[in-house]
């Protein structure tokens, strides 16, 4: 799968924004150490933008941007032969034909290195977009997964709770609620029996903080 098979199953905005935070509010919960999470999402990224991330402690990520112009996606495997290390330079057709919309995207230091754009996989959807869009790319030969957007997209396009919690379970080495996760993935408000099914050591009011940076609903 490449960045073209995930733009073809990922969800409308707004419905992958309630996701993408639900990932994040489960993650603070399993994890306490913001610098251990593998999903954070920041309400407050800028006065008009919000971001959702991905790290996974060995170099790869993915950023996607909630804008007033629409979303941004950016996803970076170090291992893609695709890799702007490898090729002294970003792939050609991953970004080159991202709208003056994302262009500040693109370019965000945030999401560079010596001024290069760490990106091997790039989407994005504008407001009067009827669908996502990536660039037109000719993709490396003899690789199954060329551009990392299989694996680091993964649940963004299996939106299951069930694929989460094999994940976590997986990821954090303990065992994960999957009643627990369903709540979560729905929004539903936050109660300390939630909160405990999947962390015994938290109580809500430990949470206070993430879910204001999160956003997740209150009530």
């Amino acid at each position: 799968m490449t960045v073209n098979d995930v733009a073809r199953s990922l969800p409308d905005p707004e419905t992958l924004r309630d996701h993408c935070r639900a990932l994040a509010m489960m993650d603070a919960i399993l994890s306490p150490d913001w610098s251990s999470r593998y999903y954070s999402f920041d309400a407050r990224w800028s006065p008009t933008e919000e971001l959702a991330s991905m790290r996974n402690g060995s170099g790869d990520e993915y950023s996607v941007i909630f804008a007033p112009a629409g979303v941004y996606v950016r996803g970076f495997d170090h291992e893609s032969p695709m890799s702007p290390y490898a090729e002294d330079g970003v792939w050609p057709g991953v970004v080159d034909s991202v709208p003056a919309e994302f262009r500040p995207c693109v370019e965000e230091p945030a999401f560079r290195d010596e001024g290069i754009p760490r990106v091997t996989a790039c989407l994005w959807r504008r407001t009067t977009d009827e669908q996502w869009q990536t660039g037109e790319i000719d993709f490396p030969g003899g690789h199954v997964d060329p551009d990392g957007a299989d694996w680091l997209f993964r649940l963004l396009v299996d939106r299951s709770p069930e694929a989460y919690a094999s994940f976590a379970g997986d990821y954090y080495e303990v065992p994960v609620g999957l009643d627990a996760v369903r709540h979560v993935c729905a929004l539903r408000p936050l109660t300390d029996e939630v909160v405990r099914a999947l962390n015994a050591e938290l109580s809500l009011a430990d949470l206070a903080e993430d879910i204001a940076e999160i956003g997740y609903p209150p009530t």
